[in-house]
């Protein structure tokens, strides 16, 4: 599947068949996910990987009861280690860095017959301590992944490029 054909088919995916994914295929994703761009190239992503099912459990009971988070066999907690370096333009660079290496991920999980859905609903300090994570780190977000019950692609809801492209000004 080339890039384009991947990015046209990726979508949230709720729902997973019970089968692991091979560790093979994980550390390719963390893989790609490791080359993504950062800012000054700090690379401050970190990932956890929980498969323990009591543990995805209750990381689903910390994403408000997402139950679709605890029934994927693996979820990523995506994360910084961070100083909250604050770019030149203003933006913190952590939680651009990670979405990044995120994408990656989730693209490359794609490619692989891997479903995935960027949570953003959580508790962080729920999170922090279901996981140990230390001080200084910052969860950015949750990624069950897993195989999808339904591997169809599925048509996109997005705005048209002339409603989102401007050339040369604003106005």
């Amino acid at each position: 599947m080339d890039v384009y054909e991947t990015i046209k088919t990726r979508k949230s995916v709720r729902a997973f068949i019970s089968m692991d994914v091979p560790e093979q295929t994980l550390m390719r994703l963390l893989d790609a996910a490791r080359l993504a761009p950062s800012a000054s190239n700090r690379q401050e992503w970190r990932f956890v990987i929980v498969r323990d099912p009591a543990t995805r459990k209750k990381l689903a009971a910390a994403a408000r009861n997402q139950k679709f988070v605890g029934e994927a066999p693996v979820v990523l907690a995506c994360c910084a280690e961070t100083n909250e370096h604050i770019m030149t333009c203003g933006q913190p660079c952590y939680p651009i860095d990670v979405a990044i290496a995120m994408d990656h991920l989730m693209l490359c999980a794609t490619a692989e017959g891997l479903g995935t859905c960027w949570i953003g609903a959580f508790d962080e300090a729920q999170v922090k301590e279901i996981l140990c994570v230390p001080k200084g780190v910052r969860v950015v977000g949750l990624l069950p992944a897993g195989y999808p019950k339904n591997p169809a692609a599925e048509p996109k809801s997005r705005l048209a490029l002339d409603q989102i492209v401007k050339r040369e000004l604003w106005s």
